[in-house]
């Protein structure tokens, strides 16, 4: 909304500017400030609101109506169109009129005495003022105009084509990343909703108590991927609240078999980020970091200040039994590609992975 006002306030300003621009570029100023005794200037200002209003419907209707879908010889008669009005209609409305004729004037010295006969009869001459004679509107003049229109015209023509496909390239832009964001997070949320479902079906085979609490935190944390994973930036406590609860599953299923540290360190009120941006990481610590016949080391931490969160997940390598699909890693790929589109140079990702630990530390600045 912010942006919005923003915009129609930049675009009032530079049409008062634009307004502004016949009055003090006037060959007769300062004579032009007074407009209504500047029939040049009235006739020019008119010209400049044609030209607004022609920048508005180019940039609205003609361009997106006939240029992007090539009529360009309708888009071309309607710029000739467009031009001709500019050019004739103020013009009309105020059009071109010669001064009334001022009376011949005579030498001052022959102002208060006869005029002397003229030899042999001949016709006495007429003496005038050549700066008193009547003024013809020269033809040049009128040129010049057209030409000043024409090549204002062709700028504005420029201007608002540059800009309209400049608009349509960011919108193509935002449309393409937004289907990337979608099938990303598409590959997201049913991997989790796998691994989650295979908590639940081994708590279940052992007829476990704790299987009604995990159906209950598993319902939240659905609810949190439905109602709020399609959006670009969620509250950051709402991302945290999730973490926790995904490592309370995790808890619950593989109760003391694994050295777990998880903490959360400073604010997360009126922070905001992307949503389901850290779980991957996580994911990938209990997927490659847990078998209970080995030491299973998992630490977690999160650091938030001010602007910036620093999250790290360390755990050890053990052997696991994964299908090729979980061994590509398809989620920590996933999530690179995410924090490229929504976080560019804003986000710096060390991974270390050797033969005994994986590593993983994520400085965001939100």
């Amino acid at each position: 909304m912010k942006s919005k006002t923003l915009q129609i306030f930049l675009h009032g300003i530079a049409c008062i500017i634009f307004l502004v621009l016949p009055i003090f570029l006037a060959p007769d100023f300062p004579e032009s400030l007074n407009i209504s005794r500047s029939i040049p200037t009235e006739r020019n200002l008119i010209a400049y609101l044609l030209l607004i209003g022609f920048f508005y419907a180019n940039f609205f209707l003609f361009i997106p109506k006939y240029y992007f879908t090539r009529k360009y010889f309708l888009f071309a008669v309607i710029l000739i169109a467009c031009f001709t009005i500019i050019s004739f209609l103020p013009s009309l409305i105020f059009p071109h009129h010669n001064p009334p004729p001022l009376p011949n004037r005579v030498p001052r010295e022959f102002s208060n005495s006869q005029p002397p006969p003229p030899p042999n009869g001949e016709t006495a001459p007429r003496f005038s003022n050549p700066q008193t004679q009547p003024q013809q509107q020269r033809p040049q003049d009128f040129t010049g105009a057209l030409i000043q229109y024409l090549f204002i015209f062709l700028a504005v023509v420029f201007f608002s084509l540059i800009l309209r496909i400049s608009n349509r390239w960011r919108q193509a832009e935002k449309e393409k990343l937004n289907a990337e964001l979608s099938y990303l997070k598409a590959q997201i949320n049913p991997h989790f909703l796998f691994n989650t479902l295979n908590n639940i079906y081994s708590l279940a085979l052992e007829k476990s108590d704790k299987t009604a609490l995990v159906v209950v935190k598993l319902s939240g944390m659905m609810r949190y991927v439905l109602s709020d994973a399609d959006k670009d930036f969620v509250p950051l406590e709402k991302e945290i609240s999730y973490i926790n609860s995904y490592i309370e599953l995790q808890q619950v299923r593989f109760e003391d078999t694994i050295k777990l540290f998880f903490n959360v360190k400073g604010e997360t009120v009126s922070k905001k980020i992307a949503p389901l941006v850290l779980i991957p990481f996580i994911e990938n610590a209990f997927k490659h970091g847990v078998n209970a016949e080995e030491d299973s080391d998992i630490k977690i931490q999160i650091d938030i200040n001010n602007n910036s969160l620093h999250l790290q997940v360390i755990n050890n390598k053990v052997t696991t039994n994964q299908s090729e699909e979980s061994k590509s890693g398809v989620g920590i790929l996933n999530t690179k590609n995410r924090l490229q589109l929504l976080y560019p140079a804003k986000h710096i990702l060390a991974i270390t992975d050797n033969e005994k630990i994986f590593s993983v530390s994520l400085i965001l600045h939100l």
